[in-house]
């Protein structure tokens, strides 16, 4: 692609001597790369394209790396990874060994906090902002946060800090009334009081600009002066959320506007304590498909195999669609995951028992509390990595009380090009030291569907957890039934070794069993755990006793059930060699599932060596596993 200046561009240093016009042109080759390499490698899409400006504006204005620019979430920094010498690493955008999609320090020195989840950016700037001033330096921290991540109660908590301590920090709140889904809440019907009432900010500018103007007066009419102006705000904008918290508050400000951004960007500079700039944004900025669906343009969108099996998370949805058909009680909440949730078509369906409580998983989890102590049955749809900020409220406000609340635990495993920060690898470690708790996995799409209506007859807590996949291709039309808890299922017959296998590693350990049979001449069992908790102690005993086990999982192996199922055998007194596979104790970066599991060991390949390595060596021969 032919570029006046984007190829030139291979540092923030080599913006300062561009003017506004020569900005704008660099602007439309900026949105041009993002369509050409997104479309090749897929990623985040129309929030990059809403911020094109804003990151050109704050790496003209600011001096990156001294001065911090911190960007929640991250989904929107590919224009300042460009920007910041990697334009040449975007054919490798989330490949596995390449560039990460989100902030990350290891990456450069110009990620100054990595990142994926949202509400985080203003908390780690008021840290760095006080470890600045403990150490007598002078530089510049601003927190980039859209309005979905201000949702978050912790960036609500760290603007309260912020104002108390009245540190230098700049915020800029990007508003394009967007995170993934349409944003919820009063704070999203007050942004758009902000964003829609220009005499809000006129009159503002009058004001302040009339007492300017006044020659010294006394104190007792300054203070009067001063009243009647907090009054008048007050008249055209209620509340003043942002200067409650002790900020100046700056804006609305258009966020497309290069020379208007500049502009605000260096009076901003020069104001003392928190600031906050409101700059309103369009999210797919520049393409009309991604302006006119920025939902569905979030990400740049994958084509649908035709014919193929159903995802876990389509089965999930169409599942709680059936069984809310028939229990009027049943409300699904989500936290700000309609769309990725597979809830869309629910909600059309039933749109006064679906709650999205925006980017809020804490609250999302108590909301549901409060609904079951009522005596609703809540299904609470959060992906695993999200689950894991609302864990004490899972423990205090659900299990505790065993209120009936469902918890579908979407990408549970091993998700793939969004890395480290969004594999779905611990809530099996975490969730399964709660008392109370129920937690189970099925090993395809229709055991899914059982397990959920298992999961809503139940009287207390339960968390079925489900992969970020398609399923088997199983048929998914026989009528619903319980499960009995706590009972695994045996799948094959075999004296050699058994495999306990949890989940999706189910047909990994059944085409295990088929290569031993037909290569090896070995025959194993192979059981289907179903359950984390309660195991099957009765079935898991037995097969203790007679022969050497493995156990697979797509979980954390600290923590997870193989550690589960060596808790059982010691309880028990029985010693028999154990072999756990599942993800090692390191964060395993991004790349296709398929690629991910092939890094970890969890494929046939590698359970054959490991069944045959422990039939050889007729001893534990290693608890672990890991990388190949």
């Amino acid at each position: 692609m032919l570029t006046t200046y984007l190829e030139h561009i291979n540092s923030p240093t080599d913006l300062k001597p561009l003017g506004v016009q020569q900005l704008k042109v660099l602007a439309g080759e900026i949105r041009q790369f993002l369509v050409d390499s997104i479309s090749r490698t897929g990623g985040h899409f129309g929030a990059n394209l809403g911020v094109v400006e804003l990151t050109l504006a704050l790496h003209k204005v600011f001096d990156s790396p001294k001065d911090k620019i911190i960007w929640d979430v991250g989904h929107q920094a590919y224009v300042h990874k460009m920007l910041t010498g990697r334009r040449e690493d975007f054919a490798t955008l989330r490949q596995f060994g390449g560039m990460a999609g989100f902030p990350k320090r290891s990456e450069s020195p110009h990620d100054q906090f990595g990142t994926g989840h949202a509400s985080t950016s203003i908390s780690a700037g008021v840290g760095m902002a006080v470890a600045r001033d403990l150490a007598g330096e002078n530089y510049h921290v601003v927190s980039v946060i859209g309005d979905g991540a201000l949702t978050g109660g912790m960036a609500m908590e760290a603007l309260n800090h912020a104002g108390h301590l009245g540190t230098n920090l700049l915020v800029i709140l990007n508003d394009n009334e967007m995170s993934i889904s349409e944003n919820v809440g009063a704070l999203s019907h007050y942004l758009t009081r902000l964003r829609s009432d220009p005499t809000y900010s006129r009159a503002k500018a009058e004001i302040e600009g009339l007492l300017r103007k006044l020659p010294a007066i006394g104190p007792k009419l300054t203070k009067t002066l001063e009243r009647f102006k907090d009054s008048m705000r007050h008249l055209f904008v209620p509340g003043l959320l942002f200067e409650g918290f002790g900020f100046k508050y700056l804006g609305p400000v258009d966020g497309h506007d290069l020379e208007r951004l500049l502009k605000v960007l260096e009076d901003a500079k020069r104001l003392k304590g928190p600031v906050l700039i409101h700059m309103v944004t369009s999210k797919g900025k520049g393409v009309a498909s991604a302006e006119q669906a920025p939902d569905k343009w979030h990400a740049w969108p994958t084509a649908a195999k035709p014919g193929g099996p159903p995802s876990y998370t389509s089965v999930f949805a169409e599942t709680l669609s059936a069984l809310a058909r028939q229990m009027p009680d049943l409300v699904a909440v989500t936290p700000a995951m309609i769309s990725g949730s597979g809830l869309t078509k629910f909600g059309q369906e039933f749109p006064d028992r679906l709650y999205d409580v925006g980017i809020a998983e804490q609250h999302a989890a108590t909301f549901c509390a409060g609904l079951a102590a009522a005596g609703k049955r809540p299904v609470l749809a959060i992906y695993s990595t999200f689950l894991q900020r609302a864990y004490d409220q899972v423990i205090h406000d659900i299990c505790i009380q065993k209120l009936p609340v469902l918890i579908a635990v979407d990408r549970a495993g091993l998700v793939g090009p969004d890395g480290e920060t969004h594999q779905g690898v611990f809530d099996v470690a975490f969730l399964r030291t709660v008392p109370n708790l129920v937690v189970m996995m099925p090993k395809d799409e229709n055991e899914l569907r059982h397990m959920l209506y298992t999961g809503i007859q139940w009287d207390g807590p339960v968390a079925v957890r489900y992969p970020r996949a398609d399923g088997v291709g199983v048929d998914c039309t026989e009528p619903l039934r319980q499960l009995p808890i706590g009972k695994a299922e045996r799948l094959t017959q075999g004296d050699a070794a058994a495999i306990l296998a949890l989940g999706p590693m189910v047909p990994v350990a059944m085409e295990t069993a088929r290569i031993l049979e037909m290569e090896h001449g070995v025959q194993v069992t192979v059981v289907n755990l179903r359950f984390v908790k309660p195991l099957d102690a009765n079935l898991i005993c037995e097969l203790g006793r007679k022969m050497p086990l493995v156990t697979v999982e797509e979980a954390a192996l600290a923590g997870g059930v193989g550690s589960a199922i060596l808790e059982l055998l010691s309880e028990h007194g029985i010693a028999t060699p154990v072999l756990r596979r599942g993800i090692p104790d390191s964060f395993i970066e991004h790349g296709t599932r398929k690629e991910l599991l092939k890094f970890v060991g969890l494929t046939p390949e590698h359970l054959v060596e490991d069944v045959l390595s422990v039939l050889q060596a007729g001893r534990t021969t290693q608890v672990g596993g890991g990388p190949r």
